[in-house]
């Protein structure tokens, strides 16, 4: 039977730094992630991607605001800015791994799913939103806009740029079409979906679903999915080769392999932050303790190599 991985991939996959954002720059990018994907599917892997969308839905978000406020469009509400971004980033991926695919003779169909994810509307993360969207403001354009929507929470930049909206960061429930998603995958087909960490919705009633405003992370979403779809191996693509202790320190230590309890340990030391490593060592740590074989983090062009990354095992 054929091993089947879900794959997240990082910001840097599509947008990275000192980049301005065009559409040739991001189509580059994922061209070249999709390289490292060859390796798995030479090896005849089924697989599902996972994406990010933090600056894409930031453009879009903009954009929205914009049009609001020059031509009076109604101002787009978050999950709609993250479907969007779900479905031209989709869209991309698609493409550019099917470019690739067609030129090294591989055959394989690519279909991208808009993916609804349900979360707890009683989320304590609600009641602290942290996670910036969206541009700088003035105080003086903060106001104004929370004139408009008492409801949006704003937070002023630690570092002096102003001020941004800031929305709750809930932990994902429920991923619907897994079972769909799988079918697709265990097929042969390459499917793209949770993108961003998927459409953040709850139920209204006990049979409607709504949007609501939040960003689901998009390395627990994923990490989810795989265990819900009996994913083999979890991979979480980043800027860097492998896991690392005391990070940019004189005793810097590159991670091989790694147990949970070892992950959960180097977690409580602090030793990966917030904003960047810490949520994919919990990430990791959910799909193997829910079942999973191992989580891989790592960059893209090292897929080929069989002994690539970090990996955390049970």
């Amino acid at each position: 039977m054929k091993k089947l991985a879900v794959v997240a991939f990082g910001g840097n996959a599509l947008l990275r730094a000192g980049e301005k954002g065009t559409i040739e720059e991001q189509e580059t990018n994922v061209y070249q992630t999709c390289a490292g994907l060859l390796g798995l599917i030479e090896q005849d892997y089924n697989i599902v991607i996972g994406h990010g969308n933090g600056p894409q839905v930031g453009n879009i978000l903009l954009q929205v605001n914009a049009g609001e406020k020059l031509y009076g469009i109604p101002e787009m509400p978050m999950d709609i800015c993250g479907a969007y971004s779900q479905g031209f980033i989709g869209y991309i991926i698609e493409q550019q791994f099917k470019n690739l695919l067609n030129q090294h003779k591989l055959n394989r169909q690519i279909v991208s799913i808009i993916t609804q994810v349900i979360v707890d509307k009683n989320d304590s993360a609600f009641q602290n939103p942290t996670k910036p969207v969206g541009p700088y403001y003035s105080e003086e354009e903060m106001h104004i806009l929370q004139g408009k929507n008492p409801t949006h929470a704003f937070a002023e930049d630690p570092k002096g740029k102003g001020w941004r909206r800031v929305v709750a960061s809930p932990q994902p429930l429920v991923i619907n079409n897994t079972s769909i998603i799988e079918e697709l995958a265990r097929k042969g087909h390459i499917v793209i979906t949770v993108g961003g960490g998927g459409i953040p919705v709850f139920y209204a009633t006990n049979d409607t679903l709504q949007g609501i405003d939040a960003v689901i992370d998009k390395d627990l979403a994923s990490s989810l999915l795989a265990v819900k779809i009996n994913a083999d191996e979890f991979y979480i693509l980043t800027d860097v080769p492998k896991v690392f202790i005391n990070f940019r320190q004189s005793n810097e230590q590159a991670l091989d392999v790694i147990t949970v309890a070892e992950a959960k340990s180097y977690l409580q030391q602090g030793q990966f932050t917030e904003g960047s490593m810490a949520p994919k060592i919990r990430a990791a740590i959910n799909f193997v303790e829910n079942g999973g074989k191992e989580c891989i983090i790592t960059e893209a062009g090292q897929l080929s190599n069989p002994d690539c990354g970090t990996r955390i095992i049970a």
